[in-house]
């Protein structure tokens, strides 16, 4: 009864949104179109009709997004050497279409610019009179600075660190932007301190109960896209410095390992390899492991696999980087070494995993990172927002 009575105080401009996506968020199966997937379904289900904008590039259009959007809009991306020489960052300038301008200043309706990538009309006059919400999905020049340092391609290491600029620039467009959605606690007090108009919005996600199963598993599990550079940095170490240092069985799990990366792993007889697992599988590998170990070396943004490690597995060893004000810290062992990742390994190898720690799981994720929660929050600041 509240929450109808809640929804019955939005006015029609303010059940309406138009979300602009950097990507098509679908199929959920990567960490940023995983939060936009299950933002436009959480917020469908509280209903709000959402006129979805994506960027066409490396993904085919998905009819499955029809079914929590009134509609939705495909532009491609630009590509091509000119735009590198861009003075906006490449990764905001290949989104710039007028036909998004064009539909975005039909109606009057609230508009979501889905990370730095998709602000390129955020100051444009046309759009000045609406409510503009920015999800801010990392603080990127830092990522982007970040990637830089651990890539190994000499051109690829410029375009990033050159990114990293572009983007530390670009980041003043946020001011002006009614609200920032951060994904963490600690970009939401960057960005606060920053900008003064941001809120602590979790990562929206597959998960609504907890499914973490009591017991032991069978070995200790990474998981990650293993193209993406900050996994292959976080897997490389685990493989140097703590994985021929134990006995127990090793599963490391994602999506595009590349050949090198295998031989890598051939070497260890008691670690495998489980390359591009489809959704049911990868959550049934999270689920029968004892271990989730999730060091990672990028301290921006929330790892959406932390959240699927909590919500469907067991023990989790994380470093500081990894949970790092997530208000996760407490569900999580630290472990920052290979020395002190190693002790964990072994201490937590004869544990079981008791209801007690599901229960303690529970209380702060089925209410803080509740998907219908955080949706109505934002609803909330929409509805503020036209009310002042």
């Amino acid at each position: 009864m509240v929450f109808l009575l809640f929804l019955g105080q939005i006015s029609a401009v303010e059940t309406t949104l138009q979300l602009v996506a950097f990507n098509i968020p679908y199929p959920p199966d990567y960490g940023g179109v995983i939060d936009i997937f299950y933002k436009l379904k959480a917020l469908s289900e509280c209903g709000v009709s959402i006129h979805l904008h994506c960027f066409e590039y490396n993904r085919p259009q998905a009819s499955e997004l029809e079914k929590y959007c009134a509609r939705v809009y495909y532009y491609p991306r630009k590509k091509g050497l000119l735009y590198q020489f861009s003075a906006k960052p490449y990764i905001v300038v290949t989104r710039n279409d007028r036909q998004l301008l064009h539909n975005l200043a039909a109606n009057q309706a609230p508009i979501i610019f889905e990370g730095l990538h998709t602000c390129y009309f955020l100051n444009h006059e046309s759009l000045k009179n609406r409510v503009r919400l920015v999800r801010t999905h990392n603080v990127e020049h830092e990522y982007y600075l970040n990637l830089g340092k651990v890539e190994s391609n000499v051109f690829r290491k410029l375009f990033f660190r050159i990114e990293a600029f572009k983007l530390r620039q670009y980041e003043n467009v946020l001011k002006n932007a009614d609200h920032l959605l951060s994904i963490s606690p600690n970009d939401n007090l960057y960005f606060d301190r920053k900008f003064g108009n941001s809120h602590f919005s979790p990562a929206f996600h597959p998960f609504n109960e907890i499914k973490s199963k009591e017991g032991k598993g069978d070995y200790i599990l990474f998981h990650g896209n293993l193209s993406v550079a900050e996994n292959r940095q976080a897997v490389n170490f685990l493989i140097q410095h703590v994985f021929p240092k134990i006995h127990q069985k090793v599963i490391i799990a994602g999506k595009n390992p590349s050949a090198e990366f295998a031989k890598k792993i051939q070497s260890l007889p008691h670690v495998q390899l489980i390359a591009n697992p489809e959704g049911q599988q990868m959550d049934e590998i999270i689920s029968q492991a004892h271990i989730c170990l999730l060091p990672t070396f990028q301290d921006t943004g929330l790892k959406l696999k932390l959240l699927a490690s909590l919500f469907s597995g067991r023990f989790c060893i994380a470093n500081t980087p990894m949970i790092h004000k997530t208000g996760l810290e407490h569900l999580c062992r630290l472990a920052d070494t290979p020395e002190e990742m190693i002790n964990c390994i072994n201490q937590l190898w004869d544990k079981k995993f008791t209801s007690e720690e599901i229960e303690k799981r529970r209380i702060i994720l089925e209410d803080d990172f509740s998907n219908k929660r955080n949706a109505l929050k934002i609803i909330q600041i929409i509805r503020n927002s036209n009310v002042s």
